[in-house]
């Protein structure tokens, strides 16, 4: 492991002293595919060590959706989550309260969202250091980050920022727009309608050094060397994320700071903002409520689901249950997304928020 972090170390130093020019775009294209496979490989490392993974870091996601709180320690992680959720999460002055992951179950819309409570992130965390192994493996599985800190350190979501980057974490971006179909000869074909900075020749020599030889690579957007690199890794997660400054009972002047990307300011020990949280995540979530109309049933709003925005009726039919879905073709809809009352569609249907369904 200190090898590979020397290695790290040492191409981070030459890249950072090499002047970026049209002549040394390859080179430095080389330099950060090897940075990428390095930090992969030590990922891998890490999460294979020794003692990694254990002590209540097993957890089973549950509900419609699972949230990871993630800051530095003692930032009111364990406070928000006994104030939002039916988890009895420790609360004490001292900094690494928390040990295990706590589970907490948020009851929002109908919805039934986890929130997991885990160590306070340190520096270091990405190659193991505390319990940055077992953290960042939770922080994986989540379907929304809670990024946190108090009104003393709201400086310190770069480090957590960096940490996650270097973890192969990426935070309120999308993947690439670059399709990749490996072939057995042929060499590299690349298709793009979008003029980009980077030569065909660089993205040929990055595919060469994550191991393609052939293949054809279709770039459907305007590529930095850093979204390319991301298109050949492996080990990329992409998670949307909240940012959130907690304990601002503390300073009376809080409405006169301006805070830089932050989405919003809550005191979870006075409850206040926490609506306003609740409703954040959700949005961010991109959760939708629509309603199951059984046969020969009128209307209503007694049978609600939790869903996904941009899934299909098909998908809800499938969420009910394989068997449930296998003779289902068509759906008579009311409500968000219908024309009229009663209309007939489709499976492959987007579903919309209030949407009323019987599947016939």
């Amino acid at each position: 492991m200190t090898d590979i972090t020397e290695q790290i170390s040492n191409i981070e130093k030459e890249i950072r002293e090499t002047p970026y020019h049209k002549g040394t775009e390859h080179y430095i294209g080389k330099l950060r595919a090897k940075l990428a496979r390095l930090r992969e490989k030590q990922l891998e490392e890490t999460f294979k060590s020794k003692g990694s993974g254990g002590g209540g870091y097993a957890v089973r996601k549950q509900g419609d959706a699972t949230v990871v709180l993630v800051g530095p320690p003692s930032a009111g992680k364990s406070t928000l989550l006994n104030k939002v959720t039916n988890a009895q999460s420790k609360i004490a002055a001292y900094e690494f309260t928390t040990l295990t992951v706590i589970p907490g179950m948020l009851d929002y819309k109908d919805a039934k969202i986890q929130i997991l409570d885990v160590p306070g992130l340190i520096e270091g965390a990405e190659i193991g250091k505390g319990r940055g192994r077992e953290v960042l493996s939770v922080v994986r599985g989540a379907d929304l980050l809670i990024l946190i800190s108090d009104i003393q350190r709201p400086g310190v979501f770069k480090n957590i920022e960096t940490a996650l980057y270097d973890s192969g974490i990426r935070i309120n971006t999308s993947p690439p727009e670059v399709n990749i179909e490996k072939k057995l000869k042929g060499g590299i074909i690349i298709h793009s309608n979008i003029k980009q900075n980077i030569s065909k020749e660089t993205i040929k020599e990055m595919a060469s050094s994550f191991r393609i030889s052939n293949g054809e690579i279709v770039v459907k957007e305007k590529l930095t060397m850093e979204r390319l690199i991301d298109a050949f890794s492996r080990n990329r997660t992409y998670i949307p994320a909240i940012y959130v400054i907690n304990k601002s009972d503390m300073d009376k002047n809080i409405g006169k700071k301006k805070l830089e990307n932050v989405d919003i300011v809550i005191s979870s020990k006075e409850g206040i903002n926490i609506d306003k949280f609740k409703e954040l995540m959700w949005e961010k979530l991109e959760l939708v409520k629509i309603y199951l109309i059984r046969e020969k049933e009128e209307p209503s709003t007694n049978n609600p689901l939790i869903m996904k925005k941009g899934q299909t009726l098909g998908e809800v039919a499938k969420k009910i249950g394989e068997e449930f879905a296998e003779d289902k073709e068509r759906a008579i809809i009311w409500g968000s997304g219908s024309k009229f009352p009663g209309q007939e569609i489709s499976l492959s249907t987007e579903i919309k928020e209030g949407m009323m369904v019987r599947f016939i």
